[in-house]
């Protein structure tokens, strides 16, 4: 298997995961695995680069699917929702930036992804329970929207799926269904856009070896492969949402988890 196909197989994997509430991280980190082991020579650990141009690649998706949303916020200032989703993006931001070399780590770790999966289908499983309340993303109370960056600042484990945990957390809370799946992508833009801004700036010191000798042709595809896979994705969730089948990806992933801790458990890794 050569890098261009893997790079593919890669983008295709982090555009269909980003959004289904299924874990992108945890997949990547699975699937990565199993791509070296199908690859006969050795394989160099994913550069800055390739993880930048995919993760642009989702934010875009984002950015086209609320296009209309992102819009109407700028056009008549709603300072209110742009406090909300600052202040859902600080726990992340606290947990990112503070203990960024130890989750690093944590990313080479299948098993931990496989027990990330098992959270993240019982906490699907809970937000299914609740029906939606009334409460809109355009009013969201704060301290509900520090709840939800609660959420969110655990999806930092692999695994854990963040727009699972955020869409769950709204729903609890009492958010209208298709409202907590739009703050949930809206409080995405901050968090993914400073991730890919804190690699940005590393891989632009002076000096970095993620910049020389990049394959710009072969990253740029793979950004484009993730976000029009990414628009599909986050449009087939939305449409999921609607008509409540939430439960779906909850069990695909306790199935996932299973299969992943047998997996490492058999290697020895338990």
């Amino acid at each position: 298997m050569n890098d261009t196909f893997r790079i593919l197989v890669l983008a295709v994997i982090q555009g269909v995961t980003e959004f289904l509430p299924i874990s992108s991280d945890g997949h990547l980190v699975v699937g990565n695995e199993l791509l070296k082991r199908c690859q006969s020579g050795p394989i160099a650990k994913e550069s800055l680069t390739l993880i930048l141009a995919l993760h642009l690649g989702t934010l875009g998706s984002i950015v086209v699917v609320y296009f209309e949303r992102l819009r109407r916020i700028l056009a008549e200032m709603d300072w209110w929702l742009c406090l909300t989703i600052v202040l859902a993006s600080i726990p992340a931001a606290i947990i990112g930036i503070g203990f960024k070399q130890t989750l690093e780590k944590l990313f080479e770790s299948p098993l931990l992804a496989g027990y990330g999966f098992l959270l993240t289908g019982g906490v699907l499983l809970i937000g299914q329970m609740y029906q939606g309340g009334h409460i809109g993303e355009r009013r969201l109370p704060w301290p509900i929207s520090l709840i939800i960056g609660c959420f969110q600042a655990v999806a930092i484990l692999p695994g854990v799926s963040r727009s699972g945990c955020t869409i769950s957390g709204g729903l609890i809370c009492g958010m209208e269904r298709e409202s907590a799946a739009t703050f949930s992508f809206l409080i995405a833009i901050p968090v993914i856009g400073g991730a890919v801004l804190l690699d940005a700036v590393k891989l632009l010191r002076p000096g970095s070896a993620d910049a020389l000798n990049v394959p710009w042709g072969i990253y740029g595809m793979g950004a484009l492969v993730s976000f029009f896979v990414g628009i599909a994705a986050l449009r087939f969730l939305i449409r999921m949402l609607s008509k409540q089948k939430l439960h779906w990806f909850a069990y695909y992933c306790l199935v996932a988890g299973a299969v992943t801790i047998g997996w490492q458990a058999c290697e020895g890794k338990w």
